[in-house]
This record gives C-alpha cells, structure tokens and sequence, in this order.
C-alpha cells in the first residue's frame, strides 16, 4: 500500500530543516531541547561531500516525511562511535563503501503506507556504493521490520551513543535493497 497523496523527490534540507525536525519530534518523540541540538547537526551534515537529502510532500506542499544520508566517512563522529562495536563482531569493513542513512522519519499519520519504503530505496538507489547501514533504537519496532524487510541485518546490538537514554543496532544491507515481490 502506497500513500498516493504524498509526492517522493529531492529536498532542500537547509532551508526546510525545521519543518524536518517537526516531522521527526512527532515520529521519534524529541523535546524542544533535541531538536535545537539536531538542528545543527543537520544543517552541518548536509555539508559533507555527497550528503542528499529527499522529502515526502502532500499535494499542498506539506513535508511528512524525510530521509538523508551520505557516504560513510570514518572519521565522522557516528563511525568512531560505532567502530568498536562493529570491530568487536568482525563488521567494522562496513564502515568503507558504505551509504549511511542518517535519518528516516515519516509523520505519524503518514506511516504504514509505504513512504519510508519509497525514501530510503530511492535515495539508496542514488548511491554509488554498494551497501548502507544505519542505526535505529535496538527494539523490536515497525522501523526495525521495515529495515530487515528491505535486506537490512544487526550487525552490532546495544550500542550506546553519548546522551542517548537507549541503546542502539547498527544495521546493514547490501544495495540494491530489497523490493516487495
């Protein structure tokens, strides 16, 4: 099932962040304090040679959903975070030629219709690497089945980042994703 109201294309990040951001408070639950922390961790990311962005619009040109990512950069601080967990189960070579996706975020209301599936496939079919990984809370969640559904595998659990309250997996898949048959 597809969300025909909602169009997938690219997306100026920088100038829509903040909109972004509403769209990820409501889908990841963040205060007004993580938002102004993310703020310019997104606007520094979208920097970085490769990094693109695509939005999921309604008709009237209301941002629901957004995915980035970029190639992976090991001296970026997300790499040097999970490296040693990585490391520790023979899976840090997926930190080189890899696609990051950075974030993945659908508005509530737009879930369960198909416009993460449409981001994160099209954005990682613009890649010229062969794999992506990303990390996501390490629950048992709709994210998590949506990422193993398109090919994604753990490759490191209860990874824990600097003033995250949950642990985290690092997941990867190679490209092309999988597609529903």
């Amino acid at each position: 099932m597809t969300d025909d109201d909602v169009v997938i294309g690219p997306l100026d990040l920088a100038s829509r962040v903040d909109e972004a951001l509403a769209v990820q408070a409501l889908a990841f639950g963040l205060s007004d304090d993580e938002i102004g922390v993310r703020r310019q961790i997104v606007l520094r990311h979208i920097t970085y040679p490769g990094a693109r962005a695509l939005g999921a619009t309604t008709a009237e040109g209301r941002l629901v959903g957004f995915v980035y990512g970029m190639p992976n950069d090991r001296a970026h601080w997300w790499s040097t975070v999970v490296e040693p967990y990585l490391r520790s189960h023979g899976h840090d070579s997926w930190l080189d030629d890899s696609f990051v996706i950075t974030e993945l975020h659908v508005h509530p209301r737009h879930q369960n219709r198909g416009v993460g599936r449409t981001l994160i496939t099209t954005i990682t079919d613009a890649a010229a690497e062969p794999r992506s990984i990303l990390s996501a809370i390490d629950i048992e969640s709709p994210a998590r089945g949506l990422y193993r559904s398109l090919g994604y595998q753990d490759l490191a659990r209860h990874v824990l980042f600097p003033s995250a309250p949950k642990p985290y997996a690092v997941m990867g898949a190679p490209l092309p994703l999988h597609r529903r048959r």
